[in-house]
C-alpha cells in the first residue's frame, strides 16, 4: 500500500503549532533564506523543474503561471507593479483542506507567499479569506503580525533588500469569489463576478496590473520544494503529477479527515487508512474533487488519484475533496442538494448558469418527489448540456457535472423515483425499491 507522506501536515498536532516559534523549530523560514540568496528567475525555474501543479482545482503548472508575469518596462517605458493573490476562499461543498492548513500552520503559507512574491517581483501580496471563518482570519492576522516583527515581512526582508507588504482580506462569503477573476473584482471593492478573458490576470489582473492568483496549498508547498530540492519532490507522486497533496475524506467513512499522500494513491488505499466505510455498508458513489466534479462509483476505487488518472476515468481531481456516500444514500437527493447550492451561488452574470441552474433545481425536485416523467430526465440532460462549457465561468460546468454523471451511472435510480412515486429510500417506498432489485442500485 502507498505510504502517506506528511509534509504540510507533519506538525499539525504540535502544541501551539500556529506560532512562529513552533514553526521555526521545524525548519520554518529556512527556505525563505535560501530563496532570497537565489535570483527570482532561479526560484521560478526551481518550481517549474519540481513540476508543482496548482492544488486549487485545474492543476495548472505553478512555475509556468509565475513565468507568465511580464518583466521589465512596458511599451510606454513604465514598469507596472506586480501582485500576488492567495485564493483562500474555500467554499465548495466537501472541500476542507486550506482552512485546517491555515489554522494549524499559518506561517507555512506566509513563508510561501514571501518566496512566491519575491519570484514574480511583487511588492504587495494579498490573502483573500472567507469572511465567515473568523478564527482563521484572526490566526492569519496574528501570524502576519509575528512575521512582520521577526523581519520576514516589511522592508529589507532578512537584509536582502527585498520589500513586501502582506494584507489579509476578508471576503463577504460568495462562492463565486473562488473563481480567480471574480475574486479580483471583490478585492477591488466591486461585486464579485467573473471577468471576460483575455486579458488574463497575468497581464491585467488586480488593478489592471500583472497578477498571480494561487491556491493556499499550492503556495504552502513552495517552501518544502525550495528547502529539499526538486528531486526530493519528484520522488513522490507520478511523472506528470509529482509530489504530495492533501486528500480530504468526508462522508460515510470511519475516520474522516486530511490524508497527505503522494499523487496517484487510490481511494481504496485511502479508505484503508480511514478505517473504511461504515460497518455493514459499501461505497455507492463518491466525488474525486468536490461536488463540482463528475461522480465516481465503487468500480473506480482503484483509479490513480492524480490529474491524468482521474481525467482518464472521466472526472477531475479538482480540490481532492473525496466525499464518500454508502448504499443508504439517495443519489437523486444528493445531486439535488448540490444543485440547490449552485443555483443559490450563481452570480447571475450569464444566462446559461443563471437560468439553467434554476430549472435544474425545479426538475430535480419534481423527480426526487416522484412527480415527474421520464422525459424530465432528458430535459435534465438537455439543460445540463446548455450550461456545460457555455457559461461565463466554471460554476456552470460544476453544476452540470453531478447531474450528467449521476444519470450516466444511476439512471435506474432516477426512474425508480418516478415509478414508485417518491424517493425509494424513504420508508414509505422501501418495499417498491426492494422489488426493483440490486441491479437498480
Amino acid at each position: 500500500m502507498t505510504a502517506l507522506t506528511p509534509v504540510l501536515t507533519k506538525h499539525w498536532d504540535d502544541p501551539r503549532s500556529w506560532t512562529i516559534d513552533s514553526y521555526r523549530r521545524h525548519d520554518g523560514y529556512r527556505a525563505l533564506r535560501k530563496a532570497l540568496r537565489m535570483e527570482p528567475d532561479q526560484v521560478i525555474q526551481t518550481v517549474k523543474d519540481a513540476g508543482l501543479r496548482g492544488r486549487g482545482g485545474a492543476g495548472f503548472p505553478t512555475g509556468m503561471k509565475w513565468s507568465f508575469i511580464p518583466q521589465g518596462p512596458g511599451p510606454d517605458g513604465t514598469v507596472e507593479p506586480h501582485y500576488l493573490v492567495v485564493n483562500a476562499d474555500e467554499s465548495e461543498p466537501g472541500t476542507c483542506k486550506d482552512i485546517p492548513l491555515m489554522l494549524a500552520t499559518p506561517h507555512a503559507l506566509i513563508e510561501g507567499v514571501v518566496i512566491a512574491a519575491y519570484a514574480i517581483r511583487a511588492a504587495t501580496a494579498f490573502i483573500y479569506v472567507r469572511g465567515e471563518v473568523v478564527p482563521v482570519l484572526r490566526r492569519l492576522q496574528a501570524a502576519v503580525a509575528q512575521a512582520y516583527e521577526a523581519g520576514y515581512l516589511g522592508r529589507d526582508i532578512l537584509g536582502s533588500g527585498y520589500d513586501l507588504n502582506l494584507i489579509v482580506h476578508a471576503g463577504a462569503g460568495a462562492y463565486i469569489c473562488g473563481e480567480e477573476t471574480a475574486l479580483l473584482d471583490s478585492l477591488e471593492g466591486r461585486r464579485g463576478q467573473p471577468r471576460l478573458r483575455p486579458p488574463f490576470p497575468a497581464v491585467a489582473g488586480l488593478y489592471a496590473c500583472p497578477t498571480v492568483v494561487n491556491n493556499v496549498e499550492s503556495i504552502a508547498s513552495v517552501p518544502p520544494i525550495i528547502l529539499n530540492g526538486t528531486s526530493w519532490f519528484r520522488s513522490m507522486g507520478s511523472e506528470k503529477s509529482p509530489g504530495f497533496t492533501l486528500y480530504s475524506l468526508s462522508g460515510h467513512v470511519a475516520r474522516p479527515g486530511q490524508y497527505e499522500a503522494p499523487l496517484g494513491i487510490t481511494l481504496r488505499e485511502l479508505l484503508d487508512y480511514a478505517g473504511g466505510v461504515r460497518v455493514g455498508h459499501r461505497v455507492k458513489f463518491w466525488t474525486p474533487g468536490g461536488s463540482s466534479t463528475p461522480l465516481f462509483t465503487e468500480e473506480h476505487l482503484d483509479v490513480p488519484l492524480d490529474y491524468e488518472g482521474v481525467m482518464g476515468a472521466g472526472s477531475m481531481l479538482g480540490t481532492k475533496a473525496l466525499q464518500i456516500f454508502d448504499d443508504t444514500t439517495c443519489v437523486v437527493r444528493a445531486v439535488l442538494r448540490w444543485t440547490e447550492f449552485y443555483a443559490h451561488e450563481s452570480c447571475g452574470k450569464c444566462t446559461p448558469c443563471r437560468e439553467g441552474t434554476y430549472w435544474l433545481v425545479q426538475l430535480l425536485k419534481r423527480v426526487e418527489e416522484g412527480r415527474g416523467t421520464e422525459s424530465d430526465l432528458d430535459k435534465l440532460l438537455d439543460i445540463s448540456d446548455s450550461i456545460n462549457g457555455k457559461s461565463f465561468c466554471a460554476l456552470g460546468d460544476g453544476a452540470a457535472s453531478p447531474i450528467l454523471s449521476s444519470l450516466k451511472y444511476f439512471r435506474d435510480e432516477y426512474i425508480e423515483h418516478l415509478r414508485s412515486g417518491g424517493c425509494p429510500f424513504d420508508p414509505a417506498h422501501s418495499t417498491a425499491w426492494a422489488e426493483a432489485g440490486e441491479g437498480a442500485r
